[in-house]
């Protein structure tokens, strides 16, 4: 018998087929089942034929359209006497086409399997070297072709991260989701990915309404609590890198800043990533501007809730008081103390700016629930 590598090599042959046969024959006659040697013969003939592309229905049929041309002609079922002899030649054949079968399945499915495993391990390489610019730029754009991206203008990155549980390659979230997008936009132009329990779609900066509409079927495929970053669109391949680190750079802001919006544009966030480049400086002007609220009864949480809250609403009173839930009165007093107790009072268009500038710096520093720590 060939060697399994040699036999992997070439497809079922006639000679395959007749060495097939004539094991049928010494079965009628012995009863004994197919010997292990030749059911990993035929696991590697599956196999090769899977790589050859041939169906697996087609490669059963030919083995088991010839039992049946000589099923008659075995010499067991011609010698059989008595019906019992002829019901134990027959099982034997029965559990020996079986046992052929059955190994054709698994050598069929292992390469199956492995082809899928080999086509994982290279969308994974190339995704990691995509994000992370770990290769040559014209390489890349050669295996991008081979995942239906052009690497050819700007590009946006999303990421969505589920709160509960990592997003994995081909689990129901992540297949809804590129189904969705494939049925939408098609196959070219738009990767879909995981990486580091993060599902991450990469579109042409042209098609403007793909993060969105990512991120709305992320929200509706995930149950439980999510949140998405959008970065800004950047050209080229090495764009790409710099929109997935904005990407993620705008999680991990949104988190930090305890976001309820769970879709959040990193251009919103902007005026955050200019603060956190200094952090002394932040640190310094969050401590000198806002340190005397720590004078207030019950400390400094509830007055700079009201000046966030103030701020946001335009500086209205009557609106901030109806987000506070509080009366119009409380909020015009609490504004009177942050004026007493900072020096800055900000009803005035002059020094508004100072203190929303601290307050956005504070939340930038999970000031107060953090204590304000001197960088290094």
């Amino acid at each position: 018998m060939p060697a399994p590598e040699a036999a992997a090599e070439c497809g079922p042959s006639t000679a395959d087929l007749d060495h097939y046969r004539g094991q049928l024959a010494g079965i009628s006659v012995s009863g004994q089942r197919l010997p292990d040697e030749d059911l990993e013969r035929l696991r590697h003939r599956a196999a090769a034929a899977a790589g050859r592309g041939t169906a697996l229905r087609v490669l059963v049929a030919e083995y088991l359209a010839s039992a049946c041309r000589v099923w008659t002609d075995l010499p067991g079922i011609r010698q059989a006497q008595e019906l019992q002899e002829l019901k134990d030649v027959v099982s034997a054949l029965v559990r020996a086409v079986s046992d052929a079968t059955v190994a054709l399945t698994e050598g069929y499915e292992t390469a199956h399997r492995a082809a899928i495993r080999g086509e994982e391990a290279t969308r994974r390489e190339f995704v990691d070297d995509l994000l992370e610019g770990r290769t040559g730029l014209g390489r890349l754009a050669e295996r991008a072709e081979r995942f239906g991206l052009r690497l050819v203008g700007p590009h946006s990155v999303a990421v969505a991260q589920a709160m509960s549980a990592p997003l994995e390659a081909g689990d129901d979230t992540t297949r809804y989701v590129e189904e969705a997008l494939t049925a939408r936009f098609g196959t070219r132009d738009v990767l879909i990915t995981t990486k580091e329990g993060l599902l991450v779609c990469v579109s042409p900066g042209a098609v403007a309404e793909i993060p969105d509409f990512f991120a709305a079927h992320v929200r509706h495929a995930v149950s439980e609590r999510c949140r998405i970053a959008i970065s800004r669109p950047r050209p080229g391949p090495s764009g790409i890198v710099r929109s997935y680190q904005e990407a993620r750079g705008t999680l991990d802001l949104a988190a930090l800043l305890c976001l309820a919006t769970p879709v959040v544009h990193a251009s919103d966030l902007l005026v955050f990533q200019v603060l956190g480049r200094d952090r002394a400086a932040i640190t310094d002007l969050v401590a000198t501007v806002l340190g005397g609220l720590e004078q207030a009864r019950g400390g400094p949480k509830a007055l700079l809730g009201t000046l966030t809250a103030y701020f946001a609403s335009g500086c209205l009173n009557t609106t901030t008081a109806r987000r506070l839930g509080v009366s119009v009165r409380t909020v015009t007093y609490r504004l009177t103390r942050i004026r007493q107790l900072t020096g800055h009072d900000p009803t005035d268009p002059d020094e508004r700016y100072i203190l929303q500038t601290a307050a956005l710096g504070a939340r930038l520093l999970g000031w107060p629930s953090q204590s304000l720590q001197p960088a290094d």
